[in-house]
């Protein structure tokens, strides 16, 4: 088997492999989108309670009610918190995913320019033979005939 032909089978097994990682990547990028826009949500939405709060506050309401409210704010708090958190996992998540795919796509480009070298080496080679073949012929018509006219 040519040194060509191995490493095309190593640079394609090497391309499943980045593709892979790719889709990897793309899927944790998705998930981390969706997680912050659900931040983004949480967040809002607790600025909007804190405004009903705050309004609530001003009419003179019920220590329960005040409390009740404090409560739901609390628990707001707690899922934003949670939220960062599971955000800021998956972001160390995607750094980790995406130096794999970019690994991954660097030694796929160095094996394909090895492969292309090797293709190269083997054409000048071929070429080369061709070339010895075709002067030993010339040479060898050249010396048949001499003999002849002689």
């Amino acid at each position: 088997m040519k040194k060509s032909e191995r490493l095309k089978t190593i640079v394609e097994l090497n391309v499943a492999q980045e593709k892979k990682a790719l889709e990897t990547f793309g899927q944790v990028q998705k998930k981390q989108v969706q997680l912050q826009m659900q931040l983004d949500h949480l967040i809002n939405y607790r600025q909007e309670y804190q405004e009903k709060f705050d309004a609530f506050c001003k009419t003179g309401a019920r220590v329960g009610q005040l409390l009740e409210f404090k409560s739901f704010l609390d628990k707001l708090d707690l899922a934003i918190n949670g939220q960062e958190q599971a955000l800021q996992s998956l972001e160390t998540e995607l750094s980790r995913v995406r130096g794999n795919w970019i690994g991954l796509h660097n030694r796929t480009k160095s094996l394909s320019k090895l492969f292309d070298a090797a293709q190269a080496d083997e054409v000048k080679q071929l070429d080369r033979r061709e070339q010895i073949e075709q002067d030993d012929r010339v040479a060898s018509g050249r010396r048949g005939g001499t003999k002849n006219a002689g």
